[in-house]
């Protein structure tokens, strides 16, 4: 009999199953916080419950976060941004990065295997778009970080799901997995500590509006005029960045939380004066906060790093113009840390 996979499953989800296996209502609370609050990957330390109800479980359910193969690690030298590459069950891998910060850990997530959104500087896209991750695919990622790279009794205490994939088109179980670290059974992470990163779905910032959740927005803008933005992102063609920056304003409203717009600057291509004025004009007015990326090249796209001195030029335009903009703190440089080059190399070597 093939096992059903129990990462993933809401607390009311194990209620009714385990009901339907004639266990008492009550265990499927004590499994779930096994699971969810102290990241047991088997069912065997799960001493509260009989060595019946164990190997009944065992039997049954198969828990992913005990499953997943490490095919790659990579630490800094600094020793503050570890990134992995995760094997699945069907042969996909996808990459996660943890990040030590001064108040914590934070923990970047995959959405995707792969990417459809085809962004010209980005690296997830090269292999094309595999599929969908589950519920429990990405909650994986975070228990690999809380039970085998963190020190005991440490937890990771901010996600941003800005990996591999675009979010918003697997909202549903981005928002499953994210309900379930905000548990309060289970790791008790604010919404205000999770942020979802688009290329700009309208739809998807619509869905999550109207869900009324406190979740951060993030949106990988990198230019404000539309040829540009159609020459960088083809996603601008179906949805216009201004409707995404109307989408977002209107989520912006609601949450009560700026949005953050990424935009990553590319030697002589988006970096310019212009582009600076055209993203103050876009932006004016909006509570928002512009995080500008100094590019992490790709090899394979062929597009440079600004010098220090432009992205400085870059920032300071943006400051007189009276829009909040930071540069982001660069960590994990030296192990190619930027979405997707981690998984490229990987399928590169395989089909060498």
């Amino acid at each position: 009999m093939t096992k059903k996979e129990i990462l993933g499953l809401t607390l009311e989800q194990m209620q009714d199953e385990f009901l339907a296996l004639g266990l008492k209502k009550f265990r499927a609370e004590q499994v779930f916080r096994w699971i969810y609050e102290k990241g047991a990957t088997t069912f065997e330390e799960m001493t509260n419950l009989s060595k019946e109800n164990r190997s009944l479980l065992e039997g049954t359910y198969s828990i992913l976060s005990g499953a997943v193969k490490v095919l790659r690690t990579y630490d800094s030298a600094d020793r503050l941004t570890h990134k992995v590459l995760l094997g699945l069950s069907d042969g996909a891998s996808v990459e996660t990065v943890l990040m030590h910060h001064d108040y914590g850990y934070s923990a970047c997530l995959s959405s995707q295997v792969g990417c459809a959104m085809n962004c010209t500087f980005c690296a997830s896209g090269l292999h094309g778009f595999m599929r969908n991750l589950t519920a429990g695919e990405i909650l994986a990622q975070l228990y690999y970080f809380d039970h085998v790279l963190l020190p005991k009794g440490e937890r990771v205490s901010r996600i941003v799901i800005m990996g591999s994939g675009e979010p918003m088109l697997n909202l549903d179980n981005v928002l499953a997995a994210l309900d379930l670290m905000h548990h309060d059974k289970g790791q008790c992470i604010s919404y205000r500590n999770m942020t979802i990163s688009t290329c700009g779905i309208v739809p998807g910032i619509e869905e999550m509006t109207r869900q009324g959740r406190t979740i951060n927005l993030a949106v990988s803008l990198h230019a404000a005029t539309g040829a540009l933005r159609d020459r960088l992102m083809p996603i601008n063609g179906k949805y216009p960045f201004p409707e995404v920056i109307d989408a977002a304003s209107r989520y912006e409203k609601m949450n009560g939380r700026q949005v953050m717009y990424e935009y990553i600057l590319l030697a002589g291509i988006n970096d310019r004066e212009e582009d600076a004025r055209a993203l103050a004009e876009a932006l004016s007015g909006k509570e928002c906060v512009v995080n500008l990326i100094p590019a992490n090249p790709v090899p394979e796209k062929g597009f440079r790093r600004p010098e220090d001195r432009d992205v400085d030029r870059f920032f300071q335009y943006l400051k007189k113009r009276h829009i909040n903009v930071t540069v982001r703190k660069e960590m994990g440089k030296d192990i190619n840390a930027a979405c997707g080059q981690l998984r490229a190399s990987q399928l590169k070597e395989e089909q060498a």
